[in-house]
């Protein structure tokens, strides 16, 4: 029997999303922002049904390695969480600013390093329809003055660094995502 093409999914509303899924940390926190944004196709037209996920530091820039990252218990920072874009193609997450994870030049010199001096960013995965594989890139802090020394920054053009960086908005940080076209993400290599 022959049956048409099509690509797998998506299938996020049934299997993936959970309880919390996208606060790693109660909204109430002291310290607690908010990442959103929304996710547009090559047409700039929101996707409704895409999935993002988060991977960070804390804020003091240590990678958390808590197990239970599915069980939100109210205190236990994992560093991860995962939302699924609304009709409107937006997402949110409750999180605090990731910090520093590793030594990086220091205001003395490029050959001296000092603690905490690496640009602090979120690891950002997309899934979404037409896709046969996950998408990585990253969301640097805005106006982070480590930003003007990370490799990744440095090696991109103005208007590529600029998809990388998340903007302040009146609700937190916005970080909005474009799988193709004019001002498409930066999107990175993972083996």
């Amino acid at each position: 029997m022959i049956t048409p093409g099509q690509t797998v999914g998506p299938f996020f509303g049934q299997a993936l999303p959970y309880d919390g899924d996208n606060e790693l940390v109660p909204p109430g926190r002291a310290d607690a922002i908010r990442l959103h944004g929304a996710v547009y196709d090559g047409e700039g037209t929101p996707i409704p049904d895409a999935l993002v996920e988060i991977w960070q530091a804390d804020a003091d820039g240590a990678v958390p390695r808590e197990t239970g990252s599915l069980h939100r218990d109210g205190w236990t920072f994992t560093g991860w969480g995962r939302c699924q874009t609304d009709r409107t193609g937006h997402y949110s997450f409750t999180t605090v600013l990731p910090g520093p994870t590793e030594a990086g030049p220091t205001q003395a010199g490029p050959t001296q390093e000092g603690p905490g001096s690496a640009a602090p960013f979120f690891a950002v995965v997309v899934f979404a329809r037409g896709l046969l594989d996950r998408l990585f890139t990253r969301a640097y802090l805005p106006g982070h003055p480590a930003n003007a020394g990370d490799p990744l920054l440095a090696s991109l053009s103005e208007e590529e660094r600029a998809t990388l960086v998340a903007t302040p908005d009146a609700t937190g940080l916005r970080f909005d995502i474009r799988l193709q076209g004019e001002g498409e993400t930066v999107f990175l290599q993972h083996r």
